[in-house]
């Protein structure tokens, strides 16, 4: 059987370990579709466009098109798993600190979605202490973040930290 599988997430912005994963995730499903998650109870720094367009020029640029799709979605996941005929969600696993989260997330799935099944995958090594959180918050403090995101996301974040910072400067106290 020939299985579509969604990876969603937030993706703000879109790390190597992400990439790593929609690699792994292609090799073992005929079709990937990255759903890139609206989410603004967690306030992202780039919008649903910015987020998508980014993760396509990545798919683009790694010469993953044609098997892995992006598109964004503002519902409930297993109604876009439904939409986009899955039955697959690709889960990343960083470290044990991951599981609990990711279990309550596959219990509440599999209850209202019994056909649709979580897989959990693991990034290589060198991307596991990487999350979107972290590479925002030493990007705004001047750290160097070149080795946890490509230079396209690179250049788009420093851009969004400019903005940020010069936001930060208007607020008057």
């Amino acid at each position: 059987m020939e299985l579509t599988a969604i990876y969603p997430g937030t993706f703000d912005p879109l790390t190597n370990g992400h990439l790593d994963l929609i690699k792994r995730a292609r090799r073992l499903f005929k079709s990937v579709v990255v759903g890139v998650a609206a989410n603004p109870r967690k306030k992202p720094l780039f919008s649903l466009e910015e987020r998508v367009s980014l993760i396509r020029q990545e798919v683009l640029n790694h010469g993953l098109e044609g098997t892995v799709t992006v598109v964004g979605f503002e519902c409930l996941l297993v109604d876009f798993a439904c939409q986009c005929n899955a039955r697959v969600l690709i889960r990343g696993m960083r470290a044990v600190s991951d599981f609990e989260f990711e279990f309550q997330l596959a219990s509440m799935n599999r209850a209202l979605a019994p056909d649709v099944e979580s897989v959990f995958l693991m990034p290589g090594e060198s991307f596991s202490f990487v999350s979107s959180t972290l590479v925002k918050e030493v990007g705004k403090l001047g750290g160097d973040i070149s080795r946890f995101v490509s230079p396209q996301v690179n250049e788009a974040l420093q851009h969004k930290i400019a903005e940020w910072k010069a936001g930060q400067d208007s607020i008057q106290i």
